[in-house]
């Protein structure tokens, strides 16, 4: 399937959700390419997993603004890839740099300069400890194994839905256990 398929299918899936992420993070090596930048020469012309472009597009398209967490040591390179490929405008936030802390750093940094709340974002990387680390600020945090593709886009959406409504759910609850307990304060008095 070639990159308008997949966009078209990718605005399919997306029209499944009442409420899509107001950001959509991506890991670069092994998620949107198949390779790491530090075993390339900025001289070589890279290319993205099969699905990912198409993906790429069909979010913008639905109004998703996309940021970038790497944990790449060789940014320089990440940077020209992306720039070659045609999509580095596209990010709102480009997060590149080797780090310890799993991304919780990147996150930080993507967090302050789009001031989008984690709970409103969908990450997909390919290494556990990230998305471990990233969940538990509260992000939407999917692993890929092939790199990012209409499957995991749908299980990402599908979490991402689920993860909203528990939240929802969890603010309606606390809402009503603070009436209950201030009408209770009121009837003691």
């Amino acid at each position: 399937m070639g990159d308008e398929g997949v966009k078209n299918e990718a605005t399919e899936i997306m029209g499944l959700f009442q409420v899509l992420p107001r950001l959509v993070v991506f890991d670069l090596d092994y998620t949107l390419w198949p390779f790491y930048c530090e075993c390339r020469s900025k001289r070589e012309m890279p290319s993205l997993y099969p699905h990912a472009n198409g993906i790429l597009y069909a979010l913008k398209d639905k109004g998703a603004n996309l940021a970038i967490a790497s944990r790449s040591p060789t940014p320089d390179i990440a940077n020209t890839f992306l720039d070659k490929l045609g999509i580095k405008s596209m990010f709102v936030a480009q997060e590149i740099f080797s780090s310890w802390t799993h991304k919780t750093e990147h996150f930080q940094r993507i967090n302050r300069r789009t001031g989008v709340p984690y709970n409103e974002m969908l990450f997909f990387d390919d290494e556990d400890r990230n998305i471990e680390a990233v969940s538990k600020m509260g992000v939407t945090s999917i692993l890929v194994s092939n790199g990012v593709n209409l499957g995991a886009l749908r299980q990402g959406l599908a979490k991402f839905s689920q993860n909203l409504d528990s939240s929802e759910r969890n603010k309606q609850k606390s809402h009503k256990f603070s009436r209950k307990s201030s009408s209770s304060e009121r009837d003691q008095s």
